[in-house]
């Protein structure tokens, strides 16, 4: 990634905690002011602490060593009496984290390394991927869907509308995020016509998804693979193998408009390797959405790609008029 980009992930980072640090204190005097016993507390955690360090130098003494252990459980004990005071009486006095995994750090510990929150990764993503999408995955949410928009217009005696065809696509489409983490959940292969709420269903996942703390990258398929060949032919670029590892590596992809790219051999070889190499994965999800249908797909590229899709994914059938003309109208 770019050095300079990392740094200013790393700055806004640096700014949220110290913000989050000077409203917490402020929190905690208004807090100390309804209850001196925290107070005390606060003030003997800083006191042993202080003794504990003193101690600590002595590390060869046993004796103090086990002063040390006896005084950082001392330590712990408050701490959690503390947190528990605060949980239980003054919750709505403190502000809140907006990633309680990293509290904001843009780190986790994970055994004994230390490695990037989910809410980062995410960051690094939407600046180097999904930036011309944010607008949509910012808009598009499940609390926006109107089935209103939709025909209840029947194609035929005893088929559904595309009213009720959506409203039960939204309904699946809200199963999938409730059961993301379950590796009996298929990835989603939207088929249907432009303007029939692909594209709004994919990011009101994607919202979802990245709120639950996973990463999503979501990219048009001309642009996505077009990024993939710049790193092919960017002579080891760490900032493009970087790219070119999250399309790999994130934990739901999303491919829009499937089916638009300038098809080449090399591109639907990269294609079905990336395809392929997520179905390994049970924890990986994607989303491809296409104008085409299966028939048409079948034409345009190679039966493994399609054996996939018709093996391994959840088919979804979009139909109706295209709402965006309604809208304008």
């Amino acid at each position: 990634m770019n050095a300079e980009l990392y740094r200013t992930i790393e700055q806004n980072y640096e700014k949220k905690k110290a913000i989050f640090e000077h409203e917490y204190n402020q929190a905690m005097e208004e807090i100390y002011s309804k209850n001196q016993e925290l107070r005390k507390i606060d003030e003997e955690i800083k006191t042993l602490g202080i003794q504990a360090s003193k101690l600590s130098l002595f590390a060869e003494d046993e004796g103090k060593k086990a002063k040390v252990s006896s005084l950082l459980k001392k330590i712990s004990d408050l701490k959690k009496k503390k947190e528990s005071i605060l949980q239980k009486e003054y919750k709505s006095f403190l502000p809140k984290y907006d990633c309680e995994k990293c509290k904001d750090t843009g780190y986790i510990n994970d055994g004994y390394s230390i490695i990037r929150c989910s809410c980062m990764k995410q960051k690094i993503i939407d600046i180097t991927y999904n930036s011309s999408n944010l607008n949509n995955l910012k808009s598009s949410t499940f609390e926006d869907f109107d089935s209103s928009l939709f025909s209840d217009k029947k194609p035929k005696e005893g088929e559904s509308s595309p009213k009720e065809n959506i409203t039960k696509l939204c309904d699946l489409a809200k199963e999938f995020v409730k059961s993301f983490n379950s590796k009996e959940t298929q990835s989603l292969l939207f088929i249907g016509p432009t303007g029939t709420g692909k594209t709004f269903l994919s990011s009101c996942i994607a919202n979802e998804i990245i709120r639950d703390g996973h990463t999503v990258l979501y990219q048009t398929a001309p642009l996505l693979l077009d990024k993939i060949f710049e790193f092919k032919y960017s002579d080891g670029n760490s900032s493009a193998k970087e790219l070119y590892d999250n399309v790999y590596n994130t934990d739901l992809l999303i491919i829009d408009d499937l089916g638009a790219e300038n098809s080449t051999p090399a591109k639907f070889t990269e294609l079905f390797n990336i395809i392929n190499t997520r179905l390994l994965d049970p924890t990986k999800k994607t989303i491809i959405s296409t104008n085409f249908d299966l028939e048409k797909l079948s034409k345009v590229y190679d039966y493994r790609l399609i054996s996939r899709f018709i093996g391994n994914y959840r088919i979804c059938k979009f139909f109706g008029d295209d709402i965006r003309l309604s809208k304008k109208n």
